[in-house]
C-alpha cells in the first residue's frame, strides 16, 4: 500500500508531515510526499492567508487528478477552519483539524469530522523523518500573542511545549548536518521554569549546526544570546518577526513593541554576533496603514539592514480584530508589496556581496542540475558545481540570482 503526506503551509506542517510518515512506514506504508498515485492521502493545510487556504481546497482536486479513486485524509489549519467545507469534497472521508496530528495514525479508516477542543497538551509526535540534510526539530506549539491579523491562535489554540528533555532528546540524534528548532511560537517554549535559553543550553554540545526559527522581540534577552553563544555550532541567524516599522500600525497589529525598541534588541544580537543574519517578516496594506507609515516602514527596514524580508500583503481572515476593519485597495496593497520587495531584493544583495571571497560553511540540501546547493552558518543560500555530500567549508566567489556562487576551499585559493 503506497500513501502520500502532502505539506502546504509552515515549517511546522513540515515537522509534523515528516512524524505522519514516519509512523506510516512503521505500519508498512510506502510513503512519499509528492502527488504521485497512492491508495491514500494525507494533506496537511494553512490557513495564514486566504491565498493559503485556496491552495489548500486546490490540492484536494490535484490528488484527484493523479488517483481518482483514493482515499484522502485532511489535517491542518485550514481543515480546523472549515471542516465540514472539506468533508464535502469528493473522496475526503475525514478531517482532523489542526490539533493532536498524531491521532491520525490510529484513525486511517474512520469517517467524517474529527476535531479536538484545546485541553492544553502538547502532541508528543515520532521523530520526523529528515529528507535533507537539514532536520526540524518542533518543540512548541499554539500562540498566545493574538495579533490583530492572525487566524492561528484560533486554529491552533494556546502555547503549549514539550520538554526540554525531549527535545534535547531529538536535537542531539538527530542525524542530520543541521538541526532548525522550530514551533509556531518558540520565544514562548516553557518548560516549568525551564525556557529557550535552557534548551540551547541543553545541547550546546550538539555534533550539528543549531538554528533557530523564527523569534519575537522579547525572547532577545543576554541570556538567551549568552546560552547561543555557548553552543558549539550554532548558526547566527535571527528571524526576528518585525510586521511594521510603524509605531502606529504596530499598536493597531496588537504588537508589544515599538520600532525603537526593536531595533535596540538587533543592536544587541550584533553586539553578541557581528556577522549575524537577521531577517523579518513585513505586511504590507494593513488596513489602517496610511502612505506615510508605508514610507516609515521603508525606510526602518533600510535602517535595520535587514539580509532578507519575507514581506506579502495583508489578508483579511475572518474572526480576527482587524477583519473588522475595512480594508484597503488592491492596487494600493499591490504597490506596496512590490516597492517592499524591491527594497529586500536590494537589501538582499547588499548583505550577501560583503562575504564575497569569505569562507562559509555549506550544509548541502540538495542537487539542482550542475550544482549542490545549500545554506550557509548565515543564511546565504550557496551553489557549488558538483557533488558536495556533508558539510564543507567554501570560498563565495559570484553573486547569483538568488544567492552566492561558492567553490570548495581547497579549490579556492585564486579568489
Amino acid at each position: 500500500m503506497k500513501a502520500v503526506v502532502f505539506t502546504l503551509g509552515c515549517k511546522v506542517n513540515d515537522c509534523e508531515s515528516g512524524s505522519l510518515i514516519r509512523g506510516l512506514q512503521e505500519r508498512g506504508w510506502e510513503v512519499s510526499d509528492e502527488l504521485v498515485p497512492a491508495d491514500l492521502y494525507i494533506l496537511n493545510t494553512c490557513a495564514v492567508t486566504g491565498e493559503a487556504e485556496k491552495k489548500s481546497r486546490q490540492a484536494i482536486a490535484r490528488v484527484r487528478a493523479v488517483a481518482p479513486k483514493a482515499r484522502i485524509i485532511v489535517c491542518g489549519c485550514a481543515a480546523e477552519r472549515t471542516p465540514e467545507l472539506f468533508l464535502k469534497k469528493q473522496n475526503v472521508r475525514l478531517v482532523t483539524g489542526a490539533r493532536q496530528k498524531s491521532k491520525i495514525l490510529a484513525l486511517l479508516d474512520e469517517e467524517g469530522v474529527r476535531l479536538d477542543e484545546e485541553d492544553g497538551r502538547y502532541d508528543e509526535m515520532l521523530p520526523p523523518v529528515s529528507l535533507k540534510t537539514r532536520a526540524f526539530v518542533k518543540i512548541q506549539d499554539g500562540c498566545n500573542n493574538f495579533c490583530s491579523y492572525c487566524i492561528i491562535p484560533y486554529l491552533r489554540g494556546r502555547s503549549r511545549s514539550r520538554t526540554v528533555e525531549s527535545a534535547a532528546e531529538e536535537i542531539l540524534s538527530a542525524p542530520a548536518e543541521e538541526v532548525v528548532i522550530t514551533g509556531i511560537d518558540i520565544s514562548s517554549f516553557r518548560d516549568g521554569e525551564k525556557d529557550l535559553a535552557d534548551l540551547l543550553l541543553a545541547v550546546k554540545d550538539a555534533p550539528c549546526r543549531i538554528r533557530l526559527g523564527s523569534l519575537e522581540v522579547n525572547v532577545v534577552t543576554p541570556r538567551l544570546l549568552d546560552a547561543a553563544k555557548s553552543v558549539r555550532d550554532f548558526a547566527p541567524h535571527f528571524h526576528l518577526s518585525l510586521q511594521s516599522g510603524s509605531d502606529g500600525v504596530l499598536k493597531k497589529m496588537n504588537r508589544h513593541y515599538t520600532a525603537e525598541e526593536y531595533l535596540q534588541k538587533v543592536q544587541l544580537i550584533r553586539s553578541y554576533f557581528p556577522d549575524a543574519v537577521v531577517t523579518t517578516d513585513v505586511i504590507t496594506g494593513f488596513p489602517t496603514e496610511t502612505e506615510e507609515q508605508f514610507a516609515e516602514t521603508c525606510a526602518f527596514v533600510r535602517k535595520v539592514g535587514f539580509s532578507q524580508i519575507h514581506c506579502f500583503s495583508y489578508s483579511r481572515r475572518t474572526g480576527t480584530n482587524a477583519a473588522k476593519l475595512a480594508e484597503l485597495p488592491a492596487e494600493t496593497k499591490k504597490r506596496r508589496l512590490h516597492e517592499m520587495l524591491a527594497i529586500a531584493g536590494q537589501l538582499r544583495k547588499e548583505y550577501e556581496t560583503k562575504f564575497l571571497g569569505k569562507v562559509l560553511e555549506l550544509v548541502p540540501e540538495e542537487k539542482k542540475g550542475e550544482y549542490t546547493t545549500g545554506y550557509s552558518q548565515n543564511y546565504i543560500r550557496l551553489y557549488v558545481r558538483g557533488e558536495v555530500l556533508k558539510k564543507a567549508r567554501v570560498v563565495a566567489v559570484e553573486v547569483m540570482e538568488d544567492g552566492l556562487l561558492a567553490v570548495q576551499e581547497a579549490k579556492g585559493a585564486n579568489y
